[in-house]
């Protein structure tokens, strides 16, 4: 294991440079180009089994150990989001619009380095690395589901995977067994009245009155639909009626998104949103469109693997606390691949306390503390080469 940390020491500084490559070349879910070339690229110098062009535009790349033992997967996402970067760094994106917010440059270069250590310690590894090289997280449907389609899983037994998370400290890891972030579902709804001028309002059914019942009712579902001992979000994000100051809109769209954990929570959100537009839409004689689309389940991490995880780090270097954190209403399509093998994805801090401020994912003024990526790639390796090292063990008889 000392080996490995050496190594991954000793690559730190390529991997910063490899980060903040990626960092000031972002590309959009399902437009990603140069970054599945760069990683490609990469893992075929170092000679892996490269496969490109996996479910769209994913990479993955295989290292075989010398020694037998079990098919152990790594997964890492590249896409980035469409927001205009507004931090101070040197090494900012130079592309108008687009921004890393969300530290998917960090998972990759943590990866890329990650593999490059092991393969300079192949001779000692047991079994065979996969390493996911995933597009389009960001964006439903989605690039996990299309690359598990096209055989990205094939032999493997178990996955891990980490996000880096600004929300906690450089050198805390935060795990959760069960469900740890939530379903992300969105819903659309379209309020059809009937328009007309702003001083006879009498004679029109006006759909930003009921739209604005709507949005005020849906806050109804999780106070008093939902039991309160589970969790569930229903937000509206977007409400549109563009119209002359004097005009009252004919009609009214509405998107927003739901965050559950359990499916049967799922369900009853679902049905209980278009419970109270078709009531709002009847008692003003007005009609309506309503489309719930179904996004990436719940990310539901396997129990023995998660509790394998919290025990290895704990001795990680640079891992200063292991604790259990609380479940993520953010959505995540790793949920995917623990459908279909066991496995489990975890939180590496990377906010840094000596920040005035530190700024939420999603922000234009994301950013992470650079560090936390060896912190990450550091447990990561640990993970493989103890869970491949456990599974090889023969019970001695006694």
């Amino acid at each position: 294991m000392e080996k490995l940390f050496q190594q991954l020491d000793q690559l730190y500084p390529e991997m910063v440079e490899v980060f903040r490559h990626l960092h000031m070349h972002p590309e959009l879910s399902f437009e990603e180009v140069e970054t599945p070339k760069y990683i490609a690229s990469y893992h075929t110098a170092l000679g892996h089994e490269v496969r490109t062009g996996v479910g769209g535009r994913g990479v993955v790349a295989k290292l075989k150990g010398a020694k037998p033992g079990p098919t152990i997967a790594l997964r890492a996402d590249f896409d980035a989001l469409p927001i205009q970067e507004e931090t101070d760094l040197p090494h900012k994106s130079k592309v108008d619009g687009v921004m890393h917010a969300c530290g998917h440059d960090g998972h990759t270069a943590e990866l890329l380095i990650l593999a490059k250590a092991l393969n300079r310690i192949q001779n000692e590894l047991e079994g065979t690395i996969v390493f996911i090289h995933q597009h389009a997280e960001e964006y439903q449907p989605g690039g996990a589901i299309a690359m598990i389609e096209d055989g990205c899983l094939e032999g493997v037994e178990v996955i891990f995977g980490t996000h880096l998370w600004a929300n906690a400290h450089v050198g805390e890891i935060g795990f959760r067994s069960g469900p740890a972030m939530a379903a992300a579902d969105r819903f659309h709804i379209t309020i059809q009245g009937k328009g007309g001028h702003g001083a006879q309002p009498h004679l029109t059914k006006d759909s930003v009155v009921i739209a604005s019942q709507v949005v005020t009712n849906l806050q109804q579902i999780v106070a008093r639909r939902v039991d309160p001992l589970e969790s569930a979000v229903v937000s509206v994000g977007n409400f549109v009626a563009k119209n002359a100051f004097n005009v009252i809109a004919d009609s009214v769209e509405l998107t927003g998104t739901a965050r559950t954990f359990k499916e049967d929570v799922r369900y009853l959100v679902e049905a209980e949103i278009e419970r109270i537009v078709k009531g709002a839409c009847l008692s003003a004689d007005a009609d309506y469109k309503y489309k719930f689309v179904r996004g990436y389940p719940a990310c539901v991490n396997h129990p023995e693997e998660t509790e394998f995880v919290a025990e290895i780090a704990e001795s990680v270097p640079g891992v200063t606390n292991v604790y259990e954190t609380a479940p993520q209403m953010g959505g995540e399509d790793f949920s995917y691949y623990l459908q279909h093998v066991k496995g489990t994805f975890f939180f590496t801090g990377a906010g840094d306390p000596e920040w005035e401020e530190t700024y939420p994912h999603h922000h234009p003024k994301f950013k992470v503390n650079e560090k936390a990526m060896l912190v990450a790639a550091k447990t990561l390796g640990k993970a493989v080469i103890e869970y491949a090292r456990k599974q090889s063990q023969v019970p001695v008889e006694r």
